[in-house]
């Protein structure tokens, strides 16, 4: 619980507002989330014609800007949302029902002893571009990027991001040394899409084949570069943890500190290292959040791991929660703590879900 006696202060480093309740109902009218299962799914491309559109909107000399681009998930135009699917509960075991919490272990790369998992999400909302941080996680697939729910779907608009690709280890002026993977499908937990409730702040986005750019003929052309896990390796995942874990949290912070400072470029992947406590945050419906602290993250590091047991020469832990709120507790000049949702069972069947959706063999 937060200390009644301080003036504290949880600040969504999306910059999201006030949240509707929008009940599960899918956007087009087609299916919605059901009350027996808890995963909520929204397609963002299928065939590699799609890939090939969204890929046509991050070529080199856009990408080179990225960095100026906002580290943030806006919310602020109307839309309507096309594409949201629920996952029949019967293709799942409700987390309900598990008997032992899920538990995957990380994976190297196909090729080095060091995993490479960290990086940035790219996206749209409207004609504007925005950032989050994010990592791969070990699947069945080899194809999924955990991060934030609201650096995927925007729930006060109810409308999934447009666009959305994910760049590990991205440089500095838009390269893109392990590949561009653009997104397939969001896992999300019903309640994100259906209440904006910070309980459920996380994603788990299953990803294409990953492409780079090349230039053939004088002419700019996609060339496969394979699945991301095969590249780069994935995280392992822990759920059901509780608190007082020691973890170490990942992002690319930029935005502005409360008093107008900026420490961060977020060129640079930074991380914090502490001991876990609950917190909670009611203006945004956080009840069962999991601080740590000192931190002192701002904005552009939505999404980032929170790793159990990471080991530094594998690059490698287990995943056990993602940036989404910061804090600043003392309520002086700069942000002190960080929290994530608190990784349940329930968490473990979104995962899931995302580490079993199928993508084409080819998308180039």
């Amino acid at each position: 619980m937060i200390p009644p006696v301080r003036r504290l202060a949880a600040v969504a480093l999306s910059a999201l507002l006030a949240l509707p309740v929008l009940g599960g109902t899918a956007f087009g009218g087609t299916a919605y989330a059901r009350a027996e299962s808890w995963v909520y799914s929204v397609t963002l491309t299928k065939t590699a014609a799609d890939v090939q559109k969204v890929a046509a909107t991050w070529k080199p000399d856009v990408l080179k800007n990225a960095d100026s681009y906002s580290p943030a998930t806006p919310g602020s135009q109307s839309s309507t949302s096309a594409g949201a699917t629920a996952v029949p509960s019967e293709q799942l075991t409700p987390a309900k029902k598990a008997k032992v919490p899920l538990s995957v272990s990380p994976e190297l790369p196909a090729k080095g002893t060091t995993a490479r998992t960290m990086g940035k999400v790219y996206f749209r909302f409207g004609t504007k571009e925005y950032w989050c941080s994010a990592s791969a996680v070990a699947a069945r697939n080899h194809s999924v990027v955990a991060t934030a729910a609201h650096c995927a779907y925007d729930a006060r608009q109810a409308k999934p991001a447009d666009s959305w690709i994910f760049v590990p280890n991205p440089g500095p002026n838009g390269e893109t040394p392990d590949g561009i993977y653009v997104g397939a499908e969001i896992s999300m937990h019903e309640h994100w899409p259906g209440r904006g409730d910070y309980d459920y702040d996380y994603a788990f986005v299953t990803v294409h084949r990953g492409f780079t750019w090349a230039t053939v003929g004088g002419k700019l052309v996609m060339k496969d570069v394979g699945r991301l896990q095969d590249n780069v390796g994935g995280q392992g995942l822990a759920v059901a943890k509780g608190v007082g874990n020691r973890v170490t949290t990942f992002g690319y912070p930029a935005g502005p500190q409360p008093d107008g400072t900026r420490p961060f470029d977020g060129r640079k992947l930074l991380s914090c290292t502490g001991s876990t406590r609950w917190t909670v945050a009611p203006s945004r419906d956080l009840q069962y959040g999991v601080q740590i602290e000192p931190c002192n993250f701002t904005a552009g590091a939505s999404g980032g791991p929170w790793l159990i047991d990471y080991q530094p020469a594998q690059g490698l832990g287990s995943l056990n929660g993602i940036n989404s709120l910061t804090w600043n507790r003392d309520a002086k000049g700069g942000y002190d703590a960080m929290s994530t949702p608190n990784f349940t069972l329930a968490t473990g069947e979104v995962y899931r879900h995302a580490a079993a959706v199928t993508t084409p063999a080819n998308v180039t």
